[in-house]
């Protein structure tokens, strides 16, 4: 579930006239060679075809060391010969995708097909891609080739509204989650069989929450009760309002009475950073915070150093637990509701991704040698077929159908090669990750294999987040590049003034001093610019 990541936004394709197409998936096959941008109101599958596509885009990190290239993996294979298409891969080196997109656009030298997260990782955004004549505004090619895309998008209007920009236009073949559901897999998670051992409940509030560290550091000899992942931003998981919302606050702007804020320029910061800098001092937090990346905490739960942490569903609990069973066989790892302050209350914030998400979205580029072509091809994707093969991959070998259920085979969930579920599932489905379809639930309850994972779900989603959510909105061009020098500057400074405080090498009363400084960097005028983006999308 990795970058279910997370984050959240929204963007792509189709015309503002919506018209219903059905049809999505036949048996008989179409030619394309003669066909190629007539209007098509039907595609079948195979297509029939002599061209072959290239696609640009990186590999799932849940492959790494087991595949290493995309032609390997069998989805890949298996998606050439459901849609007829054959298709050439290149993939950018892992961690490196935004510098090796600059250098393929550079070129001049580009494929048919991108997957690329152009709403938010490209500078001036989707629009400007368009209008720098790298990637083709998709409306009129949806409505002749993408049926299964219409369709959807017709019967789901909340959905088109996210995916397109403000103009109206479809960029992008997006990646939809199915459910909400799908929508809420991280929290913080804890260590039950320690609280059990001393008498302690799950947390729920900030004072249960000192409680609980403090306790498992004085009696349970923990070097490091609380620690999670500091790489690449410092504090990077706290933010997404696992402690940050029992202060009313959040790391990134969010709406609050019809105003937007940024949430490190209120007062409720302030109280996080007193309470964080107060745990430090106390040795309740890891004394390497600032410096922890993946492994580093994966051996603090693994040694018992670590009781208590955020993560994901999948790919903290899920990861986790085999490790801290490895030290003391009854050990358990649960979710723990998001913190407030007064016992009772909902949490303003937390960890709520966007039915759309801007990841794993597929655009076409301008020297696509046949986008009418390549659109078919990821129109695969939305249809009754493509939504089982994207989700479940081959019928008798990555899943059968029990009392129609999808039901994943062993292949996948106990590997005879001991690949894990998530790299196993990630081999024959792109269930697990962003991609140009529509994710099912159905993955999601058998990828939590233990029903710690599941109820963490139930856990965390008990919160307000969507109350107070900034939409997946998307400023111009103009507004985007000035909202990036601003806020490269603003988040530079706010991640200083939070690891100058919380260890100790500023006063709190500093922090006020700080606002000044993000008010000096242009910080209203970044809030002028969400609020006018905010202000269109509403429109659309």
């Amino acid at each position: 579930m990795k970058k279910m990541l997370a984050s959240t936004v929204a963007v792509m394709m189709m015309g503002t006239t919506l018209i219903a197409c059905s049809t999505p998936t036949e048996t008989k096959t179409t030619n394309t060679d003669t066909q190629s941008s007539a209007a098509a109101a039907a595609v079948s599958y195979p297509i029939k075809t002599s061209k072959t596509l290239t696609y640009w885009g990186e590999m799932n990190g849940n492959l790494t060391g087991v595949k290493t290239a995309h032609s390997e993996v069998p989805f890949f294979q298996e998606w050439q010969k459901k849609t007829g298409v054959p298709l050439k891969f290149t993939a950018p080196p892992t961690g490196q995708v935004k510098e090796a997109l600059n250098v393929m656009l550079a070129s001049g030298d580009l494929p048919d097909m991108i997957e690329y997260n152009f709403l938010t990782d490209f500078p001036g955004g989707p629009e400007k891609a368009i209008k720098d004549g790298y990637i083709l505004k998709l409306n009129d090619l949806i409505d002749k080739n993408a049926p299964n895309l219409k369709k959807y998008l017709k019967e789901h209007p909340e959905v088109d509204k996210l995916i397109k920009t403000d103009n109206g236009s479809y960029y992008a073949f997006p990646f939809i989650r199915g459910d909400e559901y799908l929508q809420v897999f991280q929290g913080p998670i804890i260590r039950k069989d320690w609280l059990d051992e001393l008498g302690l409940p799950v947390p729920e509030t900030i004072d249960e929450w000192t409680a609980a560290l403090r306790a498992f550091k004085e009696k349970k000899g923990a070097a490091a009760p609380l620690s999670f992942v500091s790489k690449p931003r410092f504090f990077n998981e706290s933010y997404n309002g696992a402690f940050l919302g029992a202060f009313g606050v959040n790391r990134n702007f969010y709406i609050e009475n019809g105003d937007i804020k940024f949430g490190p320029a209120e007062s409720g910061f302030k109280d996080y950073l007193t309470l964080f800098r107060q745990w430090y001092q106390e040795g309740l937090l890891d004394k390497n915070i600032a410096t922890a990346d993946t492994k580093a905490l994966d051996g603090g739960f693994a040694s018992g150093a670590t009781g208590a942490s955020i993560g994901n569903a999948g790919g903290g609990i899920g990861k986790w637990q085999p490790l801290v069973q490895g030290k003391d066989p009854k050990a358990q790892l649960v979710a723990a509701p998001y913190p407030v302050l007064k016992k009772g209350d909902t949490p303003k914030f937390g960890q709520r991704a966007s039915a759309f998400d801007s990841g794993g979205m597929v655009a076409i580029s301008t020297k696509a040698k046949d986008p009418a072509l390549a659109v078919q091809l990821l129109d695969y994707g939305y249809s009754d077929e493509g939504h089982m093969f994207f989700n479940f991959g081959t019928e008798g070998v990555s899943y059968n159908t029990e009392n129609g259920y999808p039901k994943y085979t062993d292949l996948l969930l106990k590997n005879p090669d001991k690949l894990a579920p998530a790299q196993a599932i990630s081999l024959y489905t792109r269930g697990s990750y962003n991609g140009p379809f529509v994710q099912d639930k159905r993955y999601a309850e058998q990828f939590f294999t233990m029903a710690t994972q599941r109820e963490a779900v139930n856990v965390w989603k008990k919160t307000d987040a969507n109350k107070y959510s900034l939409p997946p909105i998307t400023p111009t061009p103009e507004e985007s590049s000035e909202f990036a020098k601003i806020m490269t500057d603003v988040n530079t400074l706010v991640d200083e003034m939070t690891l100058k405080i919380i260890l100790g090498n500023e006063k709190v009363d500093q922090f006020d001093s700080y606002v000044a400084k993000m008010k000096s960097l242009k910080l209203d005028r970044a809030i002028e610019i969400q609020k006018a983006a905010n202000d269109r999308f509403n429109k659309r």
